[in-house]
């Protein structure tokens, strides 16, 4: 993939970002990073989590100050350094979480800060009729039939997105860029604000689309930026740029390239017992509708890039979400979460991807980290004793080999890697029939990692079953008996145990049957 082929449109870029670098504390983040943006454009900006989009965006924006290199806009060497002012430079941006506030107009929001006002015999006063007109013109412009004079709260996510990008184009943005804006839309709404997009690059701006959805970015897209660990990779077409070469560049791999097959997993005999089946399991903004099978003692990976809804999945059957539509089964009886205290009282467990702020409370003991699970199955009405918390956290600590001085010692003390062995304790004491692991081993070091997953592979082998979440598919074709595959939201398929890492990409890349 050679990006130095693309060819530039006629028209001269309108906004030109080079050699770009960003350090904090001297370590660089942002290294030698370009993009073009061209007038009547949508540029979609990729990259996994942590490949540098939202510093960039930052550094476009004026939140961030960039460390080195240049930014011309219209030809002209610009540096905003505020959000303020990149906006009066006609650079606006749109967050996945709306930002606007509900408790004021439609009207209000768009013109927030920049109200017209009547003149002096009217004390200056807001000119509402004035204000509610240009509202108008400007909802109307982006196709969008509403009361411009009513609550934003009163209009559902999908009308608050597209107020948002009305909002930016007030003032008339050379740039308008879209961060994550469909996360939260169903696949109607993700329609109508496409064919706002393609309206508006008509209209001449260059619009920066930031996705996690590899099927929304060739519905819309022109041109395709890849960044990776902080570097520019490319830039290319979008018509010459097929998924799985987009996939490629994002990880650095060639997923043509032969690779070693890994050590197949103890296979699990198809007539055990199923303990966990859904049917049709989905939920309209966050999931569509999947069908899951788990089996006792069975390690069920669960693959997919970042926004395929992975996490989604978790919620859902463990009750944090609830679902609107499909079947829920254990034991081959029907069920329906309502909390998560629903889900362990049926025997499941959930360690939460994010580790600090869903899963450790730093102020508390090790010893009373681990307990919380089985204090909470058991209610208020029976209370574990100090010494008996003490006996429970000690066998694991023991068990798992969780590094500490002492279970009485604070677990925000303890490094990454054994505050998610606490985690897994803390699951573990009570003994659950089904235990989710979302990201177990993120952010910890290689010899925890090794750990966890050995521990995982035995707790199968005991008779647990285990829905195993993470991104890094290495470690999902080395312990998972089954692998199943999630793209933008949707089950694309299934893959056996002994599954190289390319015929996981693949599968990802590969178009919807």
């Amino acid at each position: 993939m050679d990006a130095s082929t693309v060819h530039a449109p006629a028209a001269a870029p309108v906004l030109q970002l080079s050699g770009i670098h960003k350090q904090f504390a001297g370590i660089t983040v942002l290294r030698d990073v370009q993009l073009n943006l061209y007038p009547g454009e949508i540029h979609a900006l990729m990259g996994q989590n942590g490949a540098g989009k939202s510093t960039l965006i930052k550094v476009l924006t004026g939140v961030l100050e960039a460390s080195g290199g240049q930014m011309r806009l219209g030809g002209k060497a610009v540096w905003p350094d505020s959000p303020l002012a990149a906006q009066r430079l006609g650079i606006s941006t749109v967050y996945q979480e709306v930002n606007l506030c509900p408790n004021l107009s439609v009207a209000e929001n768009i013109f927030a800060g920049r109200y017209p006002r009547c003149g002096i015999a009217q004390g200056f006063r807001i000119d509402w009729a004035t204000l509610h007109q240009r509202a108008r013109d400007l909802v109307e412009r982006i196709g969008l039939q509403i009361d411009v004079t009513r609550l934003l709260s009163d209009y559902p996510v999908a009308v608050q997105q597209l107020v948002a990008i009305a909002r930016a184009l007030s003032i008339e943005s050379r740039v308008l860029i879209l961060d994550e804006p469909t996360s939260s839309l169903d696949d109607d709404e993700v329609q109508k604000l496409f064919e706002v997009l393609r309206r508006l690059r008509s209209e001449g701006p260059s619009i920066v689309f930031v996705t996690h959805f590899l099927n929304q970015v060739y519905a819309v897209s022109d041109r395709i930026t890849v960044l990776r660990n902080g570097s520019w990779v490319g830039e290319w077409l979008a018509k010459d740029l097929g998924p799985q070469a987009l996939i490629a560049a994002m990880l650095g791999r060639d997923l043509a390239a032969a690779s070693e097959q890994p050590a197949p997993a103890p296979s699990v005999d198809s007539r055990q017992a199923t303990l966990l089946q859904t049917e049709g399991l989905g939920q309209d903004t966050q999931l569509q509708p999947l069908d899951l099978l788990i089996r006792a003692g069975e390690v069920v990976g669960l693959a997919g890039l970042l926004g395929s809804g992975r996490t989604e999945l978790a919620r859902l059957l463990f009750g944090l979400e609830q679902p609107d539509r499909g079947a829920l089964r254990i034991d081959g009886q029907v069920v329906k979460f309502t909390n998560p205290m629903d889900a362990i009282r049926h025997g499941l467990a959930l360690c939460p991807e994010e580790r600090k702020t869903d899963g450790i409370v730093a102020e508390l003991s090790v010893r009373e980290n681990i307990a919380l699970a089985l204090q909470a199955r058991m209610g208020v009405s029976k209370f574990l004793s100090r010494a008996e918390q003490t006996a429970l956290a000690e066998r694991y600590v023991e068990l798992l080999g969780i590094k500490t001085e002492s279970v009485d010692k604070p677990i925000g003390l303890l490094s990454g890697g054994n505050q998610q062995k606490a985690i897994l304790a803390r699951w573990m004491a009570i003994e659950p029939r089904l235990l989710i692991l979302d990201e177990p081993t993120r952010g910890i070091d290689v010899a925890a990692k090794q750990e966890i997953m050995d521990q995982i592979l035995r707790l199968a082998q005991a008779g647990m079953a285990v829905l195993f979440i993470s991104s890094e598919m290495s470690e999902v074709v080395r312990v998972a008996h089954r692998i199943v595959v999630l793209r933008d939201r949707h089950k694309v398929g299934e893959l056996p145990a002994g599954s190289s890492e390319d015929a996981v990409y693949e599968l990802i890349a590969a178009e919807h049957a």
